[in-house]
């Protein structure tokens, strides 16, 4: 299922503007400020071997300093290593893409398929954290113990529904920190009362997001 996920977030080559390894700095530019784009992908020679990503900051930076710009792209590359492969975990994707406008897509024959933009998981990640359809997100302390989690749950159930459950922490030892996301229609003061409910069982809520105000 993740694998179709993913497929259907993926730009696929064919769609994208990419450069050939032979191009040189000033091509680059070239295309760059033509397409608007922030970096584009870097394909060798047979345009199936991702090389890596030039930045049209760092081709101003190199212009600015009355570098070469006849030298081919391959001079001023980044990002090399950062990529993953279609069939990739989803927490492999979600750190390797952390800082990148997008991360490179490789085939099952480690060549490349497309890129995977960062824009486009953050709306993937709304969509299943269901942020469009909740009113606010509890972010509630609990002790690592059996039955904790279950109890944070039944007491909130006991006013509405639960849309998402995500724990974090998982490697402490002691406590962790559950985000509860509550339906679109509880109401501030029901909000409230959940809260108070949550105290009154020993469960401290550390923090509430307001999804009307954030979204």
């Amino acid at each position: 299922m993740l694998i179709m996920i993913f497929n259907s977030l993926i730009k696929p080559k064919a769609t994208l503007t990419t450069l050939p390894e032979t191009a040189t700095l000033d091509e680059a530019l070239t295309v760059l400020e033509d397409t608007g784009y922030r970096c584009v992908p870097v394909l060798d020679k047979s345009g199936k071997i991702f090389r890596g990503n030039i930045y049209k900051m760092h081709l101003y930076r190199h212009k600015a300093r009355n570098g070469d710009m006849h030298l081919p792209v391959t001079a001023l590359l980044k990002n090399a290593t950062k990529f993953i492969s279609i069939n990739a975990a989803f927490f492999s994707i979600f750190f390797a893409i952390r800082d990148l406008p997008y991360i490179a897509v490789l085939d099952n024959n480690n060549q490349f398929y497309g890129i995977l933009t960062h824009n486009s998981l953050l709306r993937m990640l709304a969509a299943g954290w269901n942020v469009n359809n909740g009113s606010y997100v509890l972010t509630v302390i609990t002790p690592d113990e059996r039955g904790a989690l279950v109890t944070a749950a039944k007491e909130i159930t006991r006013f509405c529904q639960i849309v998402n459950v995500i724990s974090l922490d998982p490697k402490d030892e002691t406590m962790k920190r559950v985000l509860y996301t509550l339906p679109a229609d509880v109401t501030k003061e029901k909000m409230e009362r959940i809260v108070k409910r949550l105290e009154k069982k020993g469960l401290e809520v550390s923090e509430i997001e307001d999804l009307h105000q954030s979204y």
